[in-house]
């Protein structure tokens, strides 16, 4: 009896030995010469973590991750990327070098629960598209009641794809997918229903990267929250003078302090709505101060011009790392929020008739 618990507990040992303590990748793609690249997607750019020779079409990635988690594989760096979940295993990737992003990755339980999901989305996306494209076709051909009925069924499948992955969030608390999918679905959440589904997680993804930032975010909304005191801050006019912005909100009823810039495309469209609300409650004590995430002056104060956006507007023009925006946690543009003259914030993120409809139910009230 003792020498077959001498056995079993020598097995037990050689197993735990043999685990793998890093991740072993080998890439297989026809067509890839030079190296590829695994990387991660910073607040700003890319990232490398980790590079390989290609050798006869094959290169081989070895490292160690802290935690299983989003990683894209490239060809020399390129644009075209594949979404691989990378852990501490053996791992493999096959496709062609032209078409990586279709490549097919085996051997990670984790990417394996992402590539179910990822497909369902992948449907809706098809769907979504070919709805789109059938109502702008019905738009130009003048058929605008189909076109508003189609955009009701994108806009029905734009939300499907949210809920779809809120419903894997909530049913799979310890999934490292999670902290991905949080970060997609953050944009859309306010900060007491982000941190519901933040307090809801298995305790080992606390120590996710995506997780800490996360929980940070959430405790700076807190702070941006409605009812709360919108804190001030001064950056520079187009002129380059100071523009304070409780000297704005403090001379009028209601104040929009609106995060856009000229490089974003749902901010433009948005403009024409922001302008026709401005226009119809400037004199009722209505303002706006626009906070531009620009870098480029020239293509910020063009964008002005061209949507007629006559309000105040001031930009540091530091893109992503606009200090105002950091300040407001603005992780997405368009950004908005809704302050009185007291500097209360009374809400947020109001777009279109609901921007329209929230200013003239508290000019009238």
């Amino acid at each position: 009896m003792r020498k077959l618990l001498v056995v079993i507990l020598s097995i037990a040992l050689f197993a735990c030995s043999q685990q793998q303590e890093g991740y072993k990748i080998t890439v297989n793609l026809d067509g890839a010469e030079g190296n590829v690249m695994l990387e991660q997607r910073g607040a700003s750019q890319w990232i490398g973590v980790d590079t390989a020779e290609v050798v006869d079409g094959v290169a081989v990635l070895e490292g160690e991750v802290d935690f299983p988690g989003v990683y894209y594989l490239s060809v020399n760096g390129q644009r075209n990327k594949a979404v691989v979940f990378v852990e501490n295993t053996t791992m493999s990737v096959s496709g062609k070098a032209d078409s990586i992003a279709a490549a097919e990755v085996s051997g990670s339980t984790t990417h394996d629960e992402f590539k179910t999901i990822n497909e369902q989305i992948q449907e809706i996306g098809e769907e979504y598209m070919a709805l789109y494209q059938e109502a702008r076709t019905a738009g130009a051909a003048g058929d605008t009641a189909k076109a508003n009925e189609l955009m009701e069924q994108v806009e029905a499948l734009y939300a499907s794809v949210g809920t779809l992955q809120e419903d894997f969030v909530k049913n799979n608390p310890a999934s490292y997918v999670t902290p991905f999918l949080l970060s997609q679905i953050q944009y859309e959440k306010d900060v007491d229903e982000l941190e519901a589904l933040v307090s809801a997680l298995d305790p080992k993804l606390n120590d996710v990267p995506a997780i800490v930032d996360l929980k940070a975010k959430i405790e700076k909304l807190k702070t941006v929250a409605v009812g709360q005191t919108a804190p001030d801050f001064t950056q520079n006019d187009p002129d380059g003078n100071p523009v304070k912005f409780s000297d704005i909100y403090s001379k009028n009823e209601l104040t929009l302090l609106d995060f856009w810039a000229a490089w974003c495309g749902p901010c433009r469209a948005e403009n024409p709505n922001v302008v026709a609300t401005y226009n119809k409650y400037k004199d009722q004590g209505f303002d706006v101060l626009g906070v531009s995430l620009d870098r480029d002056k020239d293509a910020w104060l063009k964008a002005i011009e061209d949507d007629g956006l006559t309000w105040n507007h001031v930009s540091d023009l530091a893109y992503w790392n606009n200090a105002a925006a950091k300040m407001y946690a603005v992780n997405s543009i368009p950004a908005s929020l809704l302050v009185d003259k007291n500097g209360i914030i009374i809400a947020k993120n109001k777009r279109g008739e609901e921007l329209e409809k929230t200013v003239a139910e508290f000019l009238n009230k």
